[in-house]
């Protein structure tokens, strides 16, 4: 247990640094949500109104924006697997006398630190914008289900990266699978008004989920109910970290 933990750490350290030491990195992946945000959320604010909630059209993105940071973030995290296999690091990883498992849980905890940071970065900006602050104890749900976003998401991208050898393909993947998410989650738009078939869709989405719990720890307005949005995203979580792990301990050299 103890190399297990140490391994984690010091994979989720490598991650971290990585993250920090890359301006360039942290810039760039806040340009398209910060467009998306004063872009869409300050343009049509004059030609949208959300009901029931009633809040103004920035705030009501200001949540699914965020979600969006975190999707992103975390997922693109599993493409560093890709590289690392590629440069012969992952080589170095595999055969070290540590378990596969810390592998995964160091860079799903990595991941899911970084695209934390990101979204609390993003948040920054978008009260500068003009979105309401929360609450303290909404600023800790919104904490919360950050974190479950994260380790969602980066569980898929590390799941998707062990069994591929091409950043492109996964390049290729990533936008197939990426953008239907981020557009049936609610984030731009209210999912109750979408035909059934669309609707049942975005409720098999696990990021609605996440994008509800922002919403009512941001805003205080629910379309779902945090405690489902907590257990969905929960369960989601646990369950795609388990697939991470077990198609990554049959991952090849």
């Amino acid at each position: 247990m103890k190399r297990l933990l140490g391994a984690t750490a010091t994979i989720w350290q490598r991650e971290v640094i990585r993250y920090l030491r890359s301006p360039s990195r942290i810039i760039g992946s806040l340009g398209m949500p910060f467009f998306f945000l004063a872009f869409l959320g300050m343009g049509l604010q004059s030609a949208f109104a959300i009901r029931p909630g009633g809040e103004r059209y920035l705030d009501y993105i200001a949540p699914g924006i965020v979600g969006m940071v975190l999707l992103f973030s975390s997922t693109v995290a599993g493409i560093s697997v890709i590289w690392d296999r590629q440069f012969g690091f992952l080589k170095e990883m595999l055969v070290a006398p540590i378990p596969r498992l810390a592998i995964v849980l160091g860079r799903t905890a990595g991941g899911t630190t970084t695209a934390s940071l990101q979204a609390i970065l993003f948040l920054a900006i978008s009260f500068v914008l003009g979105v309401r602050l929360p609450s303290f104890t909404g600023f800790l749900w919104t904490f919360a289900f950050m974190a479950l976003i994260g380790i969602s998401f980066t569980s898929l991208g590390v799941a998707l990266a062990s069994r591929m050898e091409d950043p492109h393909g996964f390049q290729l993947i990533f936008n197939f699978l990426i953008m239907p998410i981020f557009f049936l989650s609610g984030a731009l738009f209210p999912i109750t008004g979408l035909p059934v078939f669309l609707r049942l869709l975005a409720y098999a989405n696990p990021l609605t989920y996440g994008v509800d719990g922002l919403r009512w720890a941001l805003l205080g307005t629910s379309a779902i109910g945090p405690v489902v949005d907590l257990a969905v995203l929960g369960a989601v979580s646990a369950a795609l970290l388990t697939l991470g792990a077990l198609l990554f301990r049959g991952a090849e050299l």
